[in-house]
């Protein structure tokens, strides 16, 4: 049985990348030219078509998205695990009203792919704790999410 392909998120993506959460991010590597993989948290589907996040403006994976603007998000959602490919681009190299320098990221998406192995489903989700201060960790991520928001 075929997996499942969409030209956009479906509902339940849609919904799930509302918040902040747990995704990860290839790129091709800018001086190797291999794949490149990061954990991110600063995500948020702006439309069915189109995802922000957010990274440090120092990152790796702007120079990478600069020379090879083609990505695939990892997202673990729906009791599956999907790659969502597309086009990004720096739509901010520096998101306002943000304490950290934070560039903003633009990913038109191109396929959405169920990538889940035949026969299975997830039925526990990546969780993640924040290990410094709880507070000044919420505080940053409701700015950024905000921030993103209004892009």
């Amino acid at each position: 049985m075929a997996n499942q392909v969409e030209p956009k998120l479906i509902q339940p993506l849609f919904d799930e990348l509302q918040k902040e959460r747990f995704v990860t991010l290839a790129t091709i590597d800018y001086e190797t030219g291999g794949p490149n993989v990061s954990a991110i948290s600063w995500v948020l589907a702006k439309d069915e078509g189109t995802i922000y996040f957010a990274v440090d403006n120092r990152s790796r994976i702007l120079e990478n998205i600069n020379k090879n603007n083609q990505v695939v998000i990892n997202l673990i959602a729906n009791e599956s695990t999907y790659s969502i490919q597309g086009q990004a681009r720096v739509k901010e190299e520096r998101l306002p009203d943000v304490p950290l320098k934070l560039a903003m990221v633009e990913v038109v998406i191109n396929e959405v792919r169920d990538v889940m192995f035949y026969g299975s489903k997830i039925v526990t989700e990546v969780q993640y704790d924040k290990t410094y201060d709880k507070k000044a960790a919420e505080r940053l991520d409701k700015q950024v999410m905000d921030a993103m928001k209004k892009a």
